[in-house]
């Protein structure tokens, strides 16, 4: 299948699940994750420098608003990065990738990064997500009056097959999130994996101010009233349609719009 062809079948699979009752023009969120490795090449120093001199600028210019970049804190297969960013549909998606394609500022820099190392990092893996209808797309977590970063926690729930998924994803619109907000968990991004690994599975972020309150924040969700009556309904506990939770903690890069 030529990728055209696969960029043609999810976006009507896409279109298939708004009939279905999804959140009409819901996002698709690009996550990447930046795999490196602690040795004699320091490429956390050289993808810090080149996401934030030549490839956030680049996404800025193919007209990405909002990207997102994070250094793994606390997470398996550390040490990475993360990127994110939204786009409204596949084809803005590939206009956008025609554009750093041809960046010719972008194609600079990649080529100088390359002269300093073959291996400036070790694998990328890139995973793409549609928003779910409570939380479309990418929420930024205002910056007004902050003296220092948030922290940021990313939780992929996986699920046995896609009639399970599809009841999560329910719980989480239908209440799960509402909830999340009224204990102080702030959504940044909640999204359906669409292309990516171990299918099907979710992931979501949340930020918090600081380690101790995403423990006070936490300890208020699970002793909510109304989770525990919601966690209690038949066919929606974790042992039902979750196979599998995983999660890590990340800190913005200096140059992310989401800190």
């Amino acid at each position: 299948m030529t990728r055209r062809n696969l960029v043609q079948a999810a976006s009507a699979a896409v279109s298939a699940g708004s009939l279905a009752g999804a959140s009409p023009k819901p996002a698709l969120i690009d996550m990447v994750l930046i795999k490196m490795r602690n040795g004699m090449v320091n490429q956390r120093q050289l993808m810090t420098e080149y996401l934030g001199k030549a490839y956030l600028p680049a996404l800025k210019r193919a007209g990405v608003k909002v990207v997102g970049v994070f250094s793994s804190t606390i997470a398996p297969e550390a040490p990475f990065f993360m990127a994110l960013a939204s786009h409204a549909s596949f084809a803005e998606m590939e206009a956008r990738e025609a554009r750093l394609g041809a960046d010719a500022e972008l194609r600079k820099a990649t080529a100088e990064l390359l002269k300093q190392t073959p291996t400036p990092y070790v694998r990328m893996e890139r995973s793409l997500l549609r928003g779910f209808s409570t939380v479309p797309d990418i929420e930024v977590p205002p910056l007004e009056g902050r003296k220092s970063n948030r922290i940021f926690e990313v939780r992929i729930y996986e699920s046995n097959n896609q009639e399970t998924l599809r009841r999560k994803v329910g719980m989480f619109d239908n209440g799960e999130i509402a909830i999340f907000r009224k204990t102080g968990l702030q959504p940044v991004f909640f999204g359906e994996t669409i292309f990516g690994r171990n299918m099907p599975n979710l992931t979501y972020m949340l930020a918090f101010d600081d380690l101790a309150a995403r423990e006070k924040n936490w300890r208020a969700f699970v002793s909510h009233p109304e989770w525990v009556k919601l966690r209690a309904t038949p066919g929606l506990s974790d042992a039902e349609i979750v196979s599998n939770i995983s999660n890590m903690i990340l800190s913005p890069l200096p140059f992310s719009d989401i800190r």
